[in-house]
């Protein structure tokens, strides 16, 4: 939902908070990478951003976080560094802001979405596009990723099922529903979600559960991806780890910031084609995250 009137605009973000701002502000800060994904493919460089972990810089953003001040870690972004950039807006993920909302509000026009389930990706690049007088270049990335998406599982095989799982690392692994959007392109591949649908999609911010190496052996994933907290990885050390068929057939893959980020245009590219060739590597090719960012971001290099 949005209005307008001469130089501005109004946005209506996932709080259902009516935001004014000025139509393509000059100095976009983000919290979370996913705001700054759809900046850079939209020709918008942000001024700022937090990062997932320290001195990690995104290889499917090219690096491009490095050149911008940096908030903190996105679960503690430091509101008094942000009101030095001076932003003329801030693009957040609602979870990690909702508690200090005014205090972004009272440095600048603050905008703040979900990024949960698989329909947030279209509309953050959609109201983002807007928001930065792109609206074409919006609706044309859009319409890109549901034709990749449909040449990517019409190509994908009909008679193989995979068991995934989607987690984060840790004593009790945090696994990911199917409606988590990562976790949603793998399955529209094909692949089956050991963790199942949602059974709680009405309540927010519950996306995923807690899941016992126990319960995953009983599980049994074929194939898992792991999202990288680098040298964090207590769940190796449980002998159960090891008998698992996706650690025994090699087939466990700690995978980068754009699947933890998936829903800007960028990462739903990347995790689609890392998803297909990590599922079949018969039939997709290992995809070059760098060459592939490259086509799609918008900006000076």
């Amino acid at each position: 939902m949005h209005a307008e009137e001469a130089g501005k605009i109004t946005l209506v973000d996932d709080r259902g908070v009516p935001v004014t701002v000025s139509r393509a502000p000059k100095r976009l800060a983000a919290v979370s990478y996913a705001p700054v994904d759809a900046a850079l493919a939209l020709g918008t460089m942000p001024v700022a951003t937090t990062y997932m972990s320290w001195r990690r810089e995104p290889d499917y953003l090219l690096g491009l976080t490095g050149k911008m001040k940096q908030l903190g870690q996105r679960a503690r972004p430091n509101l008094e560094r942000l009101a030095e950039m001076k932003p003329d807006v801030t693009v957040a993920v609602r979870r990690y802001t909702e508690g200090n909302a005014a205090r972004y509000a009272a440095i600048a026009p603050y905008l703040a979405y979900d990024l949960e389930v698989f329909g947030d990706s279209d509309r953050i690049v959609e109201q983002m596009a807007m928001l930065l007088d792109q609206t074409e270049r919006g609706q044309a990335l859009n319409i890109r990723f549901k034709e990749d998406l449909s040449a990517f599982t019409a190509g994908a095989p009909k008679d193989r099922h995979l068991r995934f799982q989607i987690m984060w690392a840790g004593d009790t692994p945090y696994t990911f529903y199917s409606e988590h959007m990562a976790a949603a392109l793998v399955v529209a591949l094909g692949g089956t979600n050991v963790a199942g649908p949602n059974p709680t999609p009405h309540v927010p911010g519950r996306f995923g559960f807690e899941m016992s190496l126990e319960a995953m052996l009983a599980k049994d994933p074929e194939v898992i991806f792991v999202y990288d907290s680098g040298s964090y990885r207590p769940h190796e050390n449980n002998p159960v780890w090891t008998m698992l068929s996706a650690v025994r057939n090699g087939r466990v893959t700690y995978v980068g910031d754009h699947w933890v980020e998936p829903h800007g245009p960028v990462a739903r590219h990347m995790v689609l084609r890392e998803a297909a060739h990590l599922l079949y590597p018969d039939l997709f090719p290992k995809p070059d995250i760098h060459a592939e960012a490259a086509k799609m971001i918008r900006v000076s290099l």
